[in-house]
C-alpha cells in the first residue's frame, strides 16, 4: 500500500456493512434519497409519506431512537433492532430515522460510509435551495439561495473545484468557516475541531507549512500522523469550499492512537481535546516530560496551550509553606449549581423583560475565585512538615504562575458519585465575560494578598511588584465556546465562534450567524480565550495572510 493510500484511508467498515455493499452496492442508499427530508434547521431526517409518526414495528413505541432497515424498510426501536436482524438473516444495516446515519444492527453501533455520506450531502444541498446534477464521479451544485451565501459553484465527491473568482469573492462569512459532517455521533469531535481550526497560533502554524504533510517523514514511511491529518483539515477548511467536510481520516487516525475510544458512540469533547493535544505532542516526537531541567516543550500544543500552576501547601501550626509547580493545558472549574439558573430560565427571564443576569447566578469569576481560594485539607491529608518534624494539618492554595497564549477553561458539568453510584449533568447557566482579566488569579496577586501586598522576594525572581499583574498578557478575549445540550447519556455539542466581532454557530455541517444573546444563554462547557495581543495580531494577519493562502490549496479531502 502506498503512503498516500495509507494516509487517506477511511475508517474500515464492519463486516456486515461490507457484505451488504457486496450484495447491493449503493442502490439501497439511492433508493432512500427521496425519503430524506431537509428541515428548516438544516438537518436531514427520514420522512415516510405513508406514516405520519414512525413507530417500532415490534412494540409501536415512537419516543425512542428508531431505525429503518435498508432492505425491508421495517422500523425498529433501539430495544428491538437486534431482534430484527436475528429474525431476518442479512438485514444488518439500517438508517437512523432522526439523524440519517448508518447503523449496524448486529454490531449495535453506528458505521460510516463515504458513499452514503455523499448521498446525504447531495440531499442537504437540495434542501438549501441548490440545484444538483449527478455525474459519473461528482455532484455539482449551483447556488440558487442567496440567503446562504455559499460559493457560486461547489463540487463534492472525488473531484474538487473552486474558481479563483469565487475564492476572492467578498463572502459574508469569513474564510475558514466550513461545516463538518457528523460521521456517527461525532459532534464531540466536530465541536473541538472548529475551535482549534480558528485558534490563531494553531491556524498560523499549519497554514504556514510548519508541519507539511508532503515532507513529513512519518507519512513517507506510510505511518499514521495526526499532525498530517490536521494539515489536511486546515487546508480544506481554508480552501474556499463551503460544502460540509468529512474529517473521516482524522477520526480513523485518532482511533488508532486511542484504541479505547475507537467507537462511533458519543464521547466527551473535553476528553477528546486532551487526547488530541497529547497525540499531537507525541507525534511531533517531543519529550513527554515538560519543564525538565527548565527546558519547556516546543511543540505547537504546548506553545499554544501550556501554562504553569503553582500549589502552596501551608502548615497551619508553624506557617511554613511547601511549593510545587505543575504544567497545564486547560483548567477545570467547579460549577456551583446550588443557586443556579438553567439556560431556559435565563432566556425566559429576558423575554419577560427581567434582567438577564442575577447576583445569585454562577459566574466565571466566581469559579476562578473558588479554584484559587485557600482550602483546608482533611485529616487524612496531613502535611509532613519539615519545620515541625511531624505531620500537621495544612491548607492548600492554587494560583497561576504563567499564563498560556490560549486559555482553555473546562466547566465541570458532569458529576459522578462513587458512593451513590449515580451520575448527573449540571444544567445551570454560567455567566462569563467575552473579555477576561486573569490578573487576580496570578501567583503574584494571590501571594501578594496573602502577605498584605507587601514587597518581598519571590522565588528568586526579584521583588514582587503589584503593578506587574496588570500586564497586557493577563488580558484575554474569547474566540470559541463549546456547548453541551441535552442529557448526560445523549447530548449534543455545538461550537460558537467569534470572528471579526461576529458570532457564528457551528452545528456539525451547518453554519449560522447568531446574536450575542444566543451565545450568552447557552450551556457553556469549554471556553477558549486568547491573549488580547494574540487576537489583535490575528485580526491584522487574517485579512491578507489566509486569503492569499487559499489560492495555494488545490486539494481538499472530502
Amino acid at each position: 500500500m502506498s503512503a498516500r493510500i495509507s494516509f487517506l484511508k477511511n475508517p474500515d467498515p464492519c463486516n456486515h456493512l461490507s457484505n451488504y455493499k457486496l450484495r447491493y452496492g449503493t442502490d439501497g442508499y439511492k433508493s432512500f434519497q427521496n425519503l430524506f427530508s431537509c428541515f428548516n434547521d438544516g438537518r436531514i431526517k427520514i420522512k415516510l409519506q405513508e406514516i405520519e409518526i414512525p413507530r417500532c414495528s415490534y412494540c409501536s413505541v415512537y419516543q425512542k431512537r428508531l431505525y429503518i432497515c435498508l432492505i425491508c424498510r421495517s422500523i425498529s426501536c433501539s430495544s428491538h433492532i437486534l431482534l430484527h436482524t436475528q429474525l431476518n438473516k442479512g438485514h444488518d444495516i439500517a438508517i437512523d430515522v432522526e439523524r440519517s446515519e448508518l447503523y449496524c444492527c448486529a454490531c449495535l453501533d453506528q458505521v460510516y460510509d463515504p458513499e452514503f455520506d455523499e448521498v446525504v450531502v447531495s440531499k442537504q444541498l437540495v434542501g438549501l435551495g441548490m440545484s444538483v446534477k449527478s455525474g459519473a464521479d461528482v455532484v455539482v451544485a449551483v447556488r440558487s439561495n442567496k440567503k446562504r451565501r455559499l460559493d457560486s459553484q461547489l463540487i463534492i465527491g472525488s473531484k474538487f473545484l473552486v474558481s479563483p473568482r469565487d475564492r476572492r469573492e467578498k463572502w459574508s462569512f469569513p474564510l475558514g468557516l466550513r461545516g463538518l459532517n457528523n460521521l456517527g455521533s461525532t459532534c464531540f469531535m466536530n465541536a473541538v475541531l472548529q475551535a482549534l481550526v480558528h485558534a490563531p497560533p494553531l491556524r498560523n502554524f499549519w497554514l504556514s507549512g510548519q508541519h507539511n504533510r508532503d515532507l513529513c517523514p512519518r507519512r513517507t514511511m506510510g505511518l499514521l500522523c495526526l499532525p498530517c491529518d490536521l494539515d489536511v483539515i486546515f487546508a480544506a477548511m481554508f480552501s474556499g469550499d463551503r460544502t460540509p467536510y468529512s474529517p473521516a481520516h482524522l477520526l480513523y487516525s485518532w482511533w488508532q492512537h486511542s484504541t479505547n475510544l475507537a467507537t462511533y458512540e458519543q464521547q466527551d469533547s473535553h476528553e477528546f481535546f486532551i487526547s488530541l493535544l497529547d497525540r499531537i505532542h507525541e507525534n511531533e516526537g517531543k519529550t513527554k516530560c515538560l519543564y525538565q531541567d527548565h527546558e519547556e516543550c516546543q511543540c505547537i500544543t504546548h506553545k499554544a496551550f501550556s501554562g504553569l500552576l503553582r500549589s502552596d501547601v501551608t502548615c497551619t501550626t508553624c506557617g511554613s509553606t511547601s511549593t510545587t509547580y505543575d504544567p497545564f493545558i486547560d483548567i477545570s472549574l467547579t460549577l456551583d449549581s446550588a443557586n443556579g439558573f438553567s439556560p431556559a430560565d435565563c432566556r425566559k427571564n429576558r423575554y419577560n423583560g427581567g434582567p438577564s443576569v442575577n447576583a445569585t447566578m454562577p459566574t466565571l469569576s466566581g469559579c476562578l475565585d473558588f479554584f484559587t481560594r485557600s482550602e483546608k485539607l482533611g485529616p487524612d491529608q496531613k502535611l509532613n512538615c519539615q519545620s515541625c518534624g511531624e505531620k500537621r494539618e495544612s491548607s492548600k492554595q492554587m494560583s497561576i504562575r504563567r499564563l498560556p497564549l490560549l486559555l482553555c477553561l473546562h466547566v465541570k458539568r458532569f458529576e459522578h458519585s462513587l458512593t451513590r453510584k449515580t451520575s448527573r449533568k449540571i444544567d445551570s447557566y454560567l455567566q462569563y465575560p467575552f473579555r477576561l482579566n486573569m490578573s487576580p488569579y496570578l501567583s503574584s496577586s494571590i501571594i501578594g494578598k496573602r502577605f498584605g501586598n507587601r514587597m518581598f522576594a519571590f522565588d528568586g525572581e526579584g521583588e514582587y511588584d503589584s503593578s506587574s499583574s496588570s500586564s497586557p498578557s493577563a488580558e484575554f478575549e474569547i474566540f470559541a465556546v463549546v456547548t453541551h445540550s441535552g442529557m448526560l447519556e445523549s447530548g449534543h455539542y455545538v461550537t460558537y465562534l467569534r470572528l471579526k466581532g461576529l458570532w457564528y454557530k457551528c452545528d456539525d455541517a451547518w453554519i449560522n450567524e447568531v446574536e450575542e444573546e444566543v451565545v450568552r444563554g447557552c450551556e457553556c462547557y469549554m471556553l477558549f480565550y486568547a491573549q488580547e495581543k494574540v487576537i489583535q495580531k490575528a485580526h491584522k494577519e487574517l485579512s491578507y495572510q489566509v486569503i492569499s493562502m487559499a489560492d495555494s490549496f488545490p486539494f481538499a479531502d472530502c
